[in-house]
């Protein structure tokens, strides 16, 4: 689906072109589309244009530099039917643990982020991965947390032009966060006439259904009238997907596979019994599972009579033991949301005169998302009396001052509905400014104001926990079976809607550029680029009083001292210098220094170099420096309370004999920002060569190396646990007379774990990026081409601080996640007339899989496991029945994969890992595009 831009495509006038082979070459490997990322007077097809392609500030006539750039065409996009950005970058082999709409699903979205879409660059993290909008920055994505980048929800995905993607560290050009590379989306720069698309589609086993239209109209010849203004509308709509719509979810057998990942809150209720109420009733004979008296402390009367299933299940080996029931959510959750998403580009360019131009730019997008998870939960203190299946019990005969008489209740509120989230994010970007000639120098100014709103609202499922609490100790709401209309008005007038969670971000700044050549040099001019920038950036957070008073259930409150707003001034300078040395051989240098309010400054080199050996074949190399500065949330969020995986405490099971059934848990954690945090800095290396064998056949293969040093990050609550020596002071138990948690001498229970930002460590990879294009193969019976992008990791490692061993995520899930060690994209077209069909292969090679999980009502750890390679084949085409219409359609997952089982813990998903995989299956679509001329 995307080629690589290599070697020197200079378009020189007839008396100096090279030798047609040379130019073969050229053609093979730079076929870009020949517009200026900034508006330029048009020209008649004889001149020469003079381009920017992402990663140089030096305008060429070529569009070459020494650095591997990625490109996906207007036309690709198309023959993919992908239309978001989310889609766009899930394709690119470079890309890796994207953070995506799967992580967001359930209850707490992804480190208190729900709903941010985000690009991962080589697996190093969104916030190590710059993504801009016709080569600015946008406004990072305002929820705080751990990632920060652009949510691409709100790129313009109708008005993409193609997207340049520099798989090289770029921080000696764009400063801070291009560690991993950048992803460049380039929309039209100009429109005449008007355009319409519409498509619909639908899966076949339904659900997540998806319509789009997009209208696309501009006025103005910019060579006749001096001007050009256009717009794009795009609006698309998609359905969602409740896990009870998919085979594959039953097939994965997640009750027998993973029963200690489901829940004990089950529909009718479970009951928590102390160790005297079990000893109590189990010698009364009291029996939940009509065969034997109970033995266990959680316990079901409804449990003789297989629970309530599908989702509440008699499950021996479950969570809920053989004395009760245990929740499958995995039948009671959807896997993919319904969303609604709008968006609106427009640009305008007019001809100042004397070769300067003024442009501008307006983008907005709004995305509203519902992520659905389970039914709400809670335990409650109850009295004995209150419960049917105990008002006989030896229970009930106690005195009415006996702590054994209150029985803990937990249960699932499915009366009461599913959680769902409806997360709206809205983004603003507007950006004017000149560009033109003075003096033989290209100059550009621009000023840019770019905005991301977040609405974290609840819609259904969230209640008001103590008048919830009041209703089932007092009967009032029925735990055990169906509540009456006095419970069910309970649970209606306890339902919390509206905004919970409100954050903004801005970033304002200008920024300027010059270049022009300085000197004849045997391969071309000693090219010198100089610019600078200057931005603020702010960033607020609100939640409600709701939240605020903690009386939300399934909603964690981070206490009365939660919002905040801080902002920073962030000022920059930089310069390149492209020096031609010889036809052969070219130079290039850069340079910028980076300076951040509160955090400190920092300079990025960068050196370049590009060789053509020979009319066929072309090295180019590069390496330089790079650096991340802490983000506002890094810096300043206030405390953030979660919890951990279920995890063994080492001290508990030196105790208890190593019970895990008793000391496994999911610990309470607490994550603090940190002020004084300082940059990582990175070091990249990257060498390369492009080959072209013959006229159609373009190879390219690239290794690369980042090296990153002073990582922000906290140590997970994982490794503290198993490394106690060096880190018990992070963990905080009741019995330690702290003055943190409510002391209780000779306990020796975990209050919380302490996760606080610093810098330590360094992380490591390497890999190679594979090239391969082959067009234009003329045959009788149509025309054919083939792509194939593929990347093979070598290295992903990192340390939890300075001193310690590395470990790799590398072919295996660690954390959070896995750096899958091949990944490819390959495309064959089929062109014959009007037609064109196009066969699609993305590809994801097996790993290890975290194999982590803790039975706790046994202790046994989970079954070994490795993923299978997740392998999707796409058929997509289009016809051309006139000029004007085209008609297009295809089948997205051909041969209806699933996703492949895993045992991941990480995400509230189980049975699979929704990061990366698509539960939809088999996708069937049409569309129709027509011009207006």
């Amino acid at each position: 689906m995307a080629r690589y831009v290599s070697a020197d495509r200079r378009q020189r006038s007839p008396a100096l072109r090279p030798r047609a082979g040379v130019l073969a070459v050229q053609a093979a490997l730079l076929t870009l589309a020949a517009m200026p990322l900034t508006g330029q007077a048009q020209t008649s097809p004889d001149t020469p244009q003079r381009i920017e392609i992402t990663g140089s500030a030096i305008k060429r006539i070529d569009g070459e530099t020494a650095l591997p750039v990625q490109v996906i065409t207007r036309d690709q996009i198309d023959k993919a039917g992908l239309t978001t950005a989310a889609e766009i970058v899930a394709r690119l082999s470079a890309s890796a643990a994207n953070l995506t709409d799967g992580g967001s699903i359930g209850t707490g979205g992804f480190h208190d982020q729900t709903g941010l879409n985000a690009a991962n660059l080589r697996g190093m993290g969104a916030s190590s991965t710059l993504v801009l909008l016709n080569g600015r920055r946008m406004a990072n994505f305002a929820s705080p947390g751990d990632a920060a980048g652009v949510d691409l929800n709100t790129i313009p995905a109708a008005a993409i032009q193609r997207v340049e993607v520099l798989l090289d560290g770029a921080s000696s050009l764009y400063g801070s966060d291009a560690i991993g590379g950048v992803i460049n989306f380039i929309t039209r720069r100009d429109y005449q006439g008007a355009e319409v698309n519409v498509s619909a589609g639908d899966t076949t086993e339904g659900g997540a259904g998806k319509r789009t239209a997009s209208l696309a109209g501009g006025f103005g010849d910019y060579g006749r009238d001096g001007f050009n203004v256009f717009a794009v509308l795009d609006v698309q709509q998609t359905d969602s997907l409740n896990a009870n719509q998919r085979q594959f979810i039953t097939d994965l057998n997640i009750p027998g596979r993973l029963p200690y990942l489901l829940s004990s809150a089950t529909f009718p209720a479970n009951l928590r019994l102390s160790t005297d109420q079990r000893d109590l009733l189990s010698a009364s004979g009291f029996s939940t599972n009509g065969k034997d008296p109970i033995s266990t402390r959680t316990i079901n009367p409804s449990a003789a009579t297989g629970c309530n299933p599908p989702a509440s299940l008699y499950l021996p080996s479950g969570i809920g033991g053989v004395d009760g029931c245990t929740y499958d959510y995995m039948r009671d959750i959807e896997l993919y949301p319904k969303s609604d998403k709008t968006s609106l580009f427009t640009r305008g360019v007019l001809d100042l005169g004397s070769g300067h131009q003024f442009f501008a730019e307006a983008s907005l997008a709004r995305a509203t998302t519902f992520y659905t998870g389970t039914a709400n939960r809670d335990d409650v203190e109850v009295d004995v009396s209150k419960i049917p299946a105990l008002a006989g019990s030896v229970l009930a005969g106690l005195p009415s001052n006996d702590e054994n008489r209150m029985v803990t209740v937990r249960v699932r509120l499915t009366e009461a509905g599913n959680r769902t989230s409806q997360l709206v994010s809205n983004g603003q970007r507007y950006v004017m400014g000149l560009t033109g000639v003075v003096s033989d120098w290209d100059y550009e100014v621009a000023l840019n104001h770019s905005s991301s709103t977040v609405s974290d609202r609840d819609y259904q499922g969230y209640l008001n926990e103590p008048m919830v609490a009041d209703a089932i100790a007092n009967g009032v709401v029925n735990a055990f079976g169906p509540s009456d209309a006095a419970g069910l008005a309970v649970l209606s007038a306890a339902q919390i809607r509206g905004e919970v969670r409100r954050a903004v971000g801005f970033m304002d700044s200008i920024d300027g550029k010059v270049s022009r050549g300085l000197m004849k040099l045997d391969g071309g001019d000693l090219a010198l680029a100089l610019g600078g920038e200057f931005r603020r950036e702010r960033q607020n957070y609100h939640q409600s009083q709701a939240l605020v008073d903690d009386i939300i259930m399934g909603e964690t409150s981070q206490g009365p001292d939660a919002d905040f707003g801080h902002s920073r001034k962030v000022a920059a300078v930089f310069a390149e210098l492209d020096a031609p040395v010889t036809k052969q051989l070219d130079l290039s240098l850069a340079a910028r220094y980076e300076y951040y309010q509160a955090t400190g400054g920092a300079t990025s080199p960068k050196v370049g170099l590009k060789y053509m050996a020979t009319p066929d074949l072309l090295f180019r190399a590069s390496a330089g420096t790079g650096f991340r500065a802490p983000t506002l949330s890094d810096l300043y969020r206030p405390v953030t309370e979660n919890e951990s995986a279920t995890l063994a405490d080492p001290v508990c099971m030196a105790a208890n004999d190593n019970d895990l059934t008793y000391c496994a848990w999911n610990w309470t954690t607490r994550s603090y920002s940190n002020a004084k945090l300082k940059p990582e800095r990175s070091r990249q290396f990257s060498l390369g060569a492009v080959m072209a064998p013959t006229r159609n056949t373009n190879i390219s293969l690239d290794y690369w190396s980042i090296q990153k040093k002073n990582l922000i990050s906290n140590i997970g609550a994982d490794v503290i646990l198993n490394n106690l020596d060096k880190y018990e002071n992070l963990v905080h138990r009741y019995g330690e007379n702290e003055g943190l948690c409510e002391y209780d001498p000779g306990s020796i229970d975990i209050c919380y774990i302490e996760l606080r930002k610093e810098n330590r460590g360094r992380q490591l990879m390497s890999g190679l990026d594979l090239g391969l294009s082959v067009s234009d193969i003329q045959t009788g019976i149509g025309t054919f081409a083939a792509r194939l992008n593929g990347t093979w990791t070598l290295k992903s490692k990192q340390q939890t601080a300075n001193d310690t061993p590395y470990y790799s995520n590398l072919g295996q899930f660690v954390n959070d996640g896995v750096v899958q060690r091949w990944r490819h994209t390959l495309s064959l077209d089929w062109t014959i007339g009007e037609v064109t069909t196009t066969l699609t292969n993305s590809y994801l090679s097996a790993y290890t899989d975290q194999n982590s999980a803790i039975d706790t009502d046994t202790g046994a750890v989970v079954d070994k496991n490795r993923v299978k390679a997740y392998s999707l084949w796409d058929l997509t085409g289009s016809w051309s029945l006139s000029p004007e219409l085209t008609v297009r359609g295809g089948v997205k997952n051909l041969f209806d994969t699933s996703p492949p089982f895993s045992n991941q813990a990480y995400f509230f998903i189980s049975g699979y890992d929704p990061s990366y995989t698509d539960p939809r299956g088999r996708f069937v679509y049409v569309g129709m595009q027509y011009k207006f001329q």
